[in-house]
């Protein structure tokens, strides 16, 4: 029989470390590759939308897309609560419906861009979407369940299984019992209007306002309370801010501030290079903050010597869906590095030099789109 040790996966002594650093000229590997296939990001030019349509959200699938029936599928609550609950799909659909207007954004987007960087998921800057979630509150299940007094932590079970670091598991993550207990948590069972595809959670997903993608747990099997801090391998070790393997780190919650400029003109194939014909031109994108409302939105044309204010769309989602700004440019001919950086309510203001951590996380360091401005 086939063991973990087989596979050459490191030993279950080592969950407690990061993610290995790619030497100093090591490329992209043949692991990294088949991430890389199996997930995608946003293609730029849809940021058009305010909507993101479910193709082009941005997509991270730890292990396996698991083969569930919503028909029989059902999510039990049990733990530190007065009753344990199982409720089908069905009953869930009967409860209170609401939709939200939510921008998921995974928190390693940006990880290919830190030197070094972390040996994962190799993202730019396109994995992020807004999306349409329809569902019920989380919130009054947790309290028909009667969460105890002494609870801690809410753990979410997705039915996805796989092996990380040595460890087998499935999916898994918990949020504090005040997160949990926001009224804005959804349990989510459409998408832009039409049942969740497989590849996002069907048939029921978390979905968390404001937080990095890997909170909003999918295909979503069940929900424990506990009475003290979890240490599952996702929120103990994976992930976490660390600095080097020996510092236990902080953990990873909100989305950090950050502006996408849609790439104006038409791309080269390979370098992706944008090409603008000289006069005016509208650069436009989309803002977005799991901290607080954005605020501002500057941009620059000079790859950063100087920034000029945007002018920001009025809010068309809420307070956790991204805002279209735009900002009128006169190209001339030449190159021009084009970025724009964003501000929040509470101050957060994207970085135009990147701080690193080992995990590649929460880098939401400003976007260079190359421009060539040329005649006819």
């Amino acid at each position: 029989m086939t063991t973990v040790d087989d596979l050459n996966v490191p030993a279950v002594t080592e969950v407690s470390g990061p993610s290995r650093l790619a030497e100093p000229d090591e490329g992209i590997t043949t692991e990294e590759l088949q991430l890389a296939a199996r997930n995608h990001g946003i293609p730029l030019e849809a940021l058009r939308y305010d909507v993101t349509p479910a193709g082009l959200h941005y997509l991270l699938i730890h292990y396996d897309i698991p083969d569930l029936d919503a028909q029989t599928h059902t999510l039990t609550i049990d733990g530190a609560v007065e009753r344990s609950l199982t409720v089908s799909l069905a009953e869930l659909r009967e409860r209170p419906r609401v939709t939200r207007r939510v921008t998921l954004e995974c928190a390693g987007n940006g990880r290919a861009l830190l030197h070094p960087r972390a040996v994962s998921q190799p993202w730019l800057v396109e994995a992020v979407g807004n999306a349409e979630w329809t569902g019920t509150p989380l919130a009054p299940l947790l309290r028909e369940a009667g969460i105890a007094p002494e609870a801690v932590d809410v753990v979410f079970t997705g039915a996805d299984h796989g092996v990380e670091r040595g460890v087998e598991q499935d999916f898994q993550r918990a949020l504090p019992v005040a997160d949990a207990l926001r009224e804005e948590v959804l349990l989510a069972y459409e998408m832009n209007g039409a049942p969740l595809l497989p590849q996002h959670g069907a048939p029921l997903r978390l979905i968390v306002p404001g937080w990095y993608g890997m909170a909003h747990v999918k295909w979503l099997r069940s929900i424990s309370v506990l009475t003290e801090t979890f240490q599952g391998y996702q929120n103990a070790s994976a992930y976490r801010l660390r600095q080097n393997a020996d510092d236990p780190g902080v953990p990873v919650t909100r989305i950090e501030p950050r502006a996408l400029v849609r790439p104006p003109g038409f791309p080269d194939f390979m370098s992706r290079t944008r090409v603008v014909r000289p006069g005016p031109c509208t650069v436009d994108g989309r803002a977005w903050s799991g901290h607080a409302p954005i605020v501002a939105v500057e941009v620059t044309t000079d790859g950063g010597a100087t920034w000029a204010p945007a002018t920001l769309d009025e809010p068309t989602g809420g307070d956790f869906a991204w805002r279209r700004w735009h900002y009128e440019w006169t190209a001339q001919p030449g190159r021009h590095v084009l970025g724009a950086r964003a501000t929040d309510a509470s101050g957060r203001t994207q970085p135009v030099e990147q701080p690193w951590n080992r995990g590649g996380f929460a880098n939401n360091l400003v976007q260079r789109v190359e421009v060539a401005v040329i005649p006819e």
